[in-house]
């Protein structure tokens, strides 16, 4: 039986589909509060018998800061998959990111290793590999990581996360690592990757020209699967489709929703004033934005992601953005892009 972590996010739920689809049982780990509606509405994209499938999965109760539910849920399971991660560019998140994506992933990888698990599969992020050399930027699964570089809360919570699984591996554990870059589906439209379709729905005007890589979450998904089915062992790989400018996915995902895309270039400076004139919001109107700081700055960066490891491994072959974007504006709630037109 396989276990799954994290099964009602973006690539939990693809993965929950695609598990099942295969005919693997599957048992998912989620917090009381959990929606596994969005679970059933992933579903529904890809399958005429979304119920049928759904119900296969068996879903139980628990939460990665406690280890006894942890091991309640491991008894019979042999493969585990950890997608459960909290991600955040906000402040106030930055405890709640080193107790979930760190603590957590320590006491399922001891869990793990106290119940023999046969192969372990985390789901980490291009946001836990190093930065490349001056006059390089290129990163590769092997680029170092310097504690001198300025890195984002989330950045430092996946790569200590990560630090957990190499650990487990140095005691006995199999496992592999999984490092997407900006995993791009439908789900939930208004949080996570999700996010730049809704914001785009809404009349964005601006875009900047920084560049990195995207992946579409099924190839996540798929990739998992075959890596866990393999032989391959205590090894990690980026997944990236492609490297693509802001401004390229901005306006490609305005020309499928079939609406106006941004036409004005953001420079540095706009998107410095920006970031502050969002914390004056939250604080004098109580509204919380995902704009922040750290994402006004990642919006000019420049970084490209090598995927020749995986390629070779797998001979896998990535889906284009291109078909990402298109395919996930299928999906996009006509409410939403009516709301936009407007």
């Amino acid at each position: 039986m396989i276990l799954v972590t994290g099964g009602t996010g973006l690539v939990g739920s693809h993965l929950l589909f695609d598990l099942v689809s295969k005919g693997k049982k599957v048992r998912a780990l989620k917090r009381k509060t959990s929606n596994t509606q969005l679970v059933r509405q992933t579903f529904g994209y890809y399958s005429e018998i979304p119920d049928e499938l759904f119900n296969r999965i068996e879903w139980l109760d628990g939460d990665m800061l406690d280890s006894f539910s942890l091991e309640d849920a491991l008894v019979g399971i042999g493969e585990v998959y950890h997608c459960a991660a909290l991600v955040s560019f906000r402040k106030s998140d930055r405890k709640s990111m080193q107790d979930i994506n760190v603590k957590g992933t320590r006491n399922l990888v001891n869990a793990c290793l106290d119940a023999n698990i046969r192969k372990f599969c985390m789901v980490s992020s291009v946001a836990a590999l190093g930065t490349p050399a001056e006059g390089e930027n290129t990163v590769t699964e092997n680029t170092p990581w310097r504690p001198e570089d300025k890195r984002s809360a989330y950045s430092i919570s996946k790569f200590n996360s990560e630090l957990e699984v190499w650990r487990g591996i140095e005691e006995g554990l199999d496992a592999v690592i999984v490092n997407p870059s900006v995993i791009l589906g439908p789900g939930q439209w208004n949080k996570g990757s999700s996010l730049l379709f809704s914001t785009v729905a809404k009349g964005l005007k601006y875009y900047t020209k920084g560049i990195t890589g995207y992946v579409d979450v099924r190839d996540v998904s798929k990739t998992m699967i075959q890596l866990m089915e393999s032989d391959i062992v205590n090894e990690r790989f980026i997944l990236n489709s492609e490297d693509c400018t802001y401004e390229f996915i901005f306006k490609t995902i305005a020309k499928y929703l079939g609406i106006a895309g941004p036409t004005k270039y953001a420079n540095r400076k706009m998107t410095e004033i920006g970031w502050r004139l969002a914390s004056l919001q939250k604080v004098f109107l109580f509204k919380q934005s995902g704009f922040t700081k750290e994402t006004a700055r990642a919006a000019h960066n420049v970084k490209y992601f090598t995927n020749q490891k995986i390629k070779n491994s797998l001979d896998f072959e990535f889906i284009p953005i291109e078909q990402s974007i298109t395919d996930m504006a299928k999906h996009y709630p006509k409410s939403h892009a009516k709301e936009a037109k407007n």
